[in-house]
């Protein structure tokens, strides 16, 4: 199953988005029309709420009215709270059943307008925002619904900024159009994303990445940070940190299109307790990986034991975005390599000229190969002896630098 996040500010289109993918055989679950269904006539939600503001809540016909309790709730902070205690819980339940009940190999698309608002981007696989400018959606707000303009501008102001929604889109949908271009939009998106991720998903596959360095894309540390948080998400207290490391951590440095990203545990146990949660997360396990390449010597000097360089490696089931994870023991050499490595490489201009010249070069001999795999390893075997002479060059600046890992 895979799980979607779709949200966007009042009168941007979430709707239309909605309906197109419904269309296309995905589960909608609507957190509005939930909040309204465990209030209906009967049922336990709104009896909670009758003993809790009175029947004054209510209209002749026993339906809540909503502005009456509006008026009660919003009163004060106590008041909210008790509203939250009461709709939160049973909100969340019905949605967890209906979540629950999709097909294994569902596309679910939880259609939430608070989603930025609540940081609740990390609980899914991908997160839709679907957009439109802050003029056309006062114009629909008031043409279309009937809002008064002074309403619909407090609403608008209360709820998350473009820049604050782009920051937790894993897809901005752009609905300024007309109806065609958004639709078109979506349907693509369904068949050339959605389809094939909940596919890698549930048969654990994994995206493969070609060889080839591309001009650095100021878009990856976005995409890293989004990672590092459903990451944590997923993990949970099995990780002691989760980090986005490697060269697209590194501004302007061209790389190939992966994002790196580390989650550091405290032993081989736990990073093997995490494969299956990462896996119906999207990152599946590659089993044949099972350790860094040993570099000569690890700290300032000592010879470097193997076993110290085991790994846990994931990649992305994801075709929009492939990335590789690597699961470490906190302290071991390789995970301290893969953070003293971003760090040098930040700090360093000549070390970042070297390292880049070196994946051209790679890169170019990858290209000159027809089979995907043998290019693959034909650019790691390029670029493995830049980085054993890389490892005691970074901590010799590690220790002119009085570097540490941080938090």
């Amino acid at each position: 199953m895979l799980r979607v996040g779709l949200t966007g500010g009042i009168g941007a289109g979430k709707s239309t988005v909605s309906k197109v993918l419904a269309e296309l055989g995905a589960v909608i679950v609507d957190a509005d029309l939930i909040a309204r269904e465990v209030v209906e006539p009967g049922t336990p939600g709104l009896a909670a709420l009758v003993d809790a503001f009175g029947a004054g809540i209510l209209q002749a016909d026993g339906a809540l009215d909503r502005p009456a309790l509006a008026a009660q709730a919003f009163g004060s902070s106590e008041s909210r709270a008790l509203l939250n205690s009461i709709l939160h819980p049973r909100i969340g339940q019905r949605t967890a059943e209906l979540v629950e009940g999709a097909a294994a190999d569902g596309i679910v698309v939880q259609d939430i307008p608070l989603l930025v608002e609540g940081h609740m981007g990390p609980a899914f696989n991908l997160v839709l925002v679907v957009y439109a400018d802050e003029a056309e959606r006062l114009r629909r707000l008031v043409e279309v619904r009937g809002m008064r303009e002074s309403d619909a501008r407090a609403r608008m102001a209360a709820q998350a900024t473009d820049d604050e929604r782009r920051s937790a889109a894993d897809v901005w949908l752009d609905n300024s159009g007309s109806p065609e271009l958004i639709e078109a939009q979506v349907r693509a998106l369904f068949e050339d994303r959605l389809v094939p991720f909940e596919r890698n998903v549930r048969t654990r596959t994994v995206v493969p990445v070609p060889p080839l360095v591309r001009p650095s894309d100021p878009e990856w540390a976005a995409q890293g940070a989004r990672l590092v948080e459903r990451l944590r998400s997923v993990c949970g207290d099995r990780a002691i940190r989760v980090d986005h490391v490697g060269s697209t951590a590194v501004e302007a440095l061209d790389a190939r299109d992966e994002i790196d990203v580390q989650i550091t545990v405290a032993d081989l146990a736990a990073a093997d307790a995490l494969a299956e949660p990462l896996a119906v997360a999207g990152f599946p396990r590659i089993d044949s990986v099972t350790r860094d390449e040993p570099k000569p010597v690890y700290g300032v000097g000592g010879e470097a034991d193997p076993a110290l360089w085991a790994v846990r490696v994931h990649g992305s089931a994801d075709p929009g975005r492939p990335a590789r994870v690597c699961v470490r023991v906190d302290g071991w050499p390789g995970q301290q390599f893969a953070l003293l490595l971003r760090d040098w490489l930040r700090a360093d201009a000549q070390a970042r000229l070297e390292f880049l010249e070196v994946k051209e070069i790679a890169s170019a001999k990858a290209a000159a190969i027809a089979d995907d795999d043998e290019a693959a390893l034909t650019y790691v075997e390029s670029v493995a002896p830049w980085f054993d002479r890389g490892y005691r060059r970074a901590w010799e600046w590690a220790e002119r630098a009085g570097w540490s890992p941080g938090q």
